[in-house]
């Protein structure tokens, strides 16, 4: 009787010490503290003067010390391979080893010349073995089978923490990302400029992969070179090393392969250029991804960390990701640097037009007055002898006024030639296209363009290049009338006939801006000559221009302003 209330009373002892251990090693979600202690409590609850707790690493297959108790600062560069060491078989035959004497166990790495005894369990995490727990003894046959049991039961306990703990760091980890890929989303949706967006994503990078520097390196237009783009960390003479040749760095590498590279120290590896500028900068391991875009590589995103690091796939998914957007930061920079280009074009036709335009006004205010010329000239019928020099005189001046009306006539003939080509166009898409077109321009300006578009306006019948002309003059005007900032409206909407008002159904597009406004006979002449402008500034080509379109287009132009409220031009079309 007494014996089996002695064992009851052990197995309790045993249950509430598990239990106080279950409570500590169960307080906390960090991965590293709770490793901590788990490995604090198995050596107290084995009275062992050592301990540690081994993972395997995913990556490289190896046992790496996570966590220890008075063990060497070294133990923990310590990589044993599954099934070297009494860890390793531990560990590829998933049972525990139990051993009274180290020495005489052929199986024993020693980590120090104190340990006698050594009993190892598996860690079993979602039926794998994941690691092993480890507690050492300086005295022989240190521990017994009951230990071993309570020590295995540990296991289990520290397995659910630690499966628990992986996954909270995995949700966290994701949620970090996410918050990342929002971050850099962000920056690169609102600016423009290029470096401004790699600055932020190799911020990011660098503190979602606790990194101790991160840059981005670009192909220049050879593609022969990479050079620094941007970068985070870096110190002057990582910033200041000189470009990378493609064909002979480790960088360049990535690049022509378009794959992931990652070396474990860059200041011992012979593949990295750079390993002096590497040990005065502190890097030590590296991960270099791929910058693609449209399948084509153009450029490198680089972590480096301050200790060795081995970088999991969950990491590499990471830098991956980040990769993606910087690519598409870079393109977005360069498509806009062509929309930039185009605006100019837009501009400069607006010039041609505008000089075809005032050509044909010049052609026809000199033909009037040539052809009252020519009628007064016939009408004198200067007849003189033959032998008088005026004789030729006359008919030099007939044939040069008659020179004069054949370019007239030239000029006017390829003025006509203009006639707009008409087919079905979306007005809305022209005018999204023309904020994205304008958009630099406006917000350097402190101009506000809202759109406020029907999008159930139907298609009219329109030259779309003389439309967005039309528009982009509209737009430019507007711009030039608020020199310090303002608000610049745009609106679409479809105005039907209405009682007994007749006629076709129109589209009305409609520029509001709260500029200076116009007088009463600044609008009357706004749209009347391109040799009479009132502009204070200015060629005042555009109104006249859009006049023009607007009346080969069969539509009505209406202006409304008032000096100081501003102005709006509205366009009525045929639909």
């Amino acid at each position: 009787m007494s014996d089996e209330l002695a064992d009851l009373k052990k197995r309790f002892l045993r249950l509430q010490r598990l239990h106080e251990v279950s409570n500590v090693i169960h307080s906390s979600l960090d991965p590293q503290t709770a490793l901590q202690h788990i490995v604090q409590e198995s050596v107290r609850l084995m009275h062992a003067s050592s301990g540690s707790v081994a993972l395997i690493n995913p990556t490289t297959g190896f046992l790496d010390i996570e966590a220890a108790e008075n063990l060497p600062a070294n133990a923990r560069q310590l990589k044993l391979r599954v099934g070297e060491g009494i860890t390793g078989w531990v560990a590829r035959a998933g049972r525990p080893a139990r051993v009274g004497d180290v020495r005489r166990d052929p199986r024993y790495v020693m980590l120090g010349e104190h340990v006698r005894s050594e009993l190892a369990v598996p860690l079993v995490v979602d039926g794998a073995t994941r690691g092993v727990i480890n507690v050492d003894s300086d005295r022989l046959d240190a521990f017994t089978e009951e230990d071993q049991q309570l020590l295995e039961e540990l296991a289990f306990q520290a397995a659910r923490v630690i499966h628990n703990t992986w996954l909270y760091e995995q949700i966290r980890q994701k949620a970090r990302l996410f918050e990342t890929l929002v971050a850099v989303g962000q920056a690169i949706n609102s600016t423009l400029n290029l470096d401004d967006a790699l600055r932020v994503i190799t911020h990011e990078a660098s503190k979602l992969m606790h990194a101790k520097m991160c840059s981005l390196m670009m192909l220049d237009d050879s593609r022969d070179w990479l050079d620094l783009r941007a970068s985070y960390g870096a110190g002057q003479a990582y910033t200041a090393k000189p470009r990378l040749n493609v064909e002979e760095s480790l960088l360049g590498i990535v690049v022509r392969r378009r794959k992931a590279i990652q070396i474990e120290n860059v200041q011992t590896s012979s593949r990295y250029q750079n390993i002096s500028v590497a040990r005065e900068e502190g890097l030590v391991s590296l991960l270099s991804m791929p910058l693609i875009f449209a399948n084509v590589a153009i450029g490198t995103l680089n972590v480096y960390t301050a200790t060795p690091h081995q970088f999991s796939n969950e990491e590499i998914r990471i830098l991956s990701a980040l990769a993606e957007l910087s690519a598409i930061a870079l393109e977005k920079a360069r498509l806009y640097e062509r929309i930039v280009d185009v605006e100019e074009q837009l501009r400069q036709n607006e010039k041609l037009s505008a000089l075809g335009l005032l050509a044909a006004e010049v052609a026809h205010e000199i033909r009037n007055p040539l052809t009252v010329m020519k009628m007064l000239y016939h009408s004198l019928d200067l007849e003189f002898p033959a032998k008088d020099p005026r004789t030729k005189d006359a008919r030099i001046i007939g044939a040069k006024m008659d020179h004069l009306n054949k370019i007239v006539e030239q000029i006017l003939d390829f003025a006509r030639s203009t006639e707009p080509k008409l087919v079905p166009v979306n007005v809305n898409q022209i005018l999204e296209d023309l904020g994205l077109l304008t958009r630099h321009k406006l917000r350097n300006q402190g101009i506000e363009m809202i759109r406020s578009l029907d999008p159930a306006l139907p298609s009219v019948m329109a030259d779309a290049t003389q439309l967005e002309q039309a528009f982009l003059n509209l737009t430019l005007n507007a711009v030039e009338a608020m020199p310090r900032g303002g608000r610049l409206k745009i609106t679409s909407r479809l105005v039907k006939p209405s009682g007994k008002r007749s006629g076709p159904t129109r589209a009305v597009i409609e520029f509001t801006d709260t500029g200076a406004g116009m007088t009463e006979e600044q609008q009357r002449r706004a749209f009347s000559s391109l040799l009479s402008t009132t502009k204070p500034k200015g060629t005042g080509l555009g109104l006249v221009i859009v006049a023009r379109v607007v009346e080969t287009h069969r539509g009505e132009l209406k202006i409304k302003s008032k000096p100081g409220q501003g102005t709006t031009i509205s366009i009525a079309l045929p639909v």
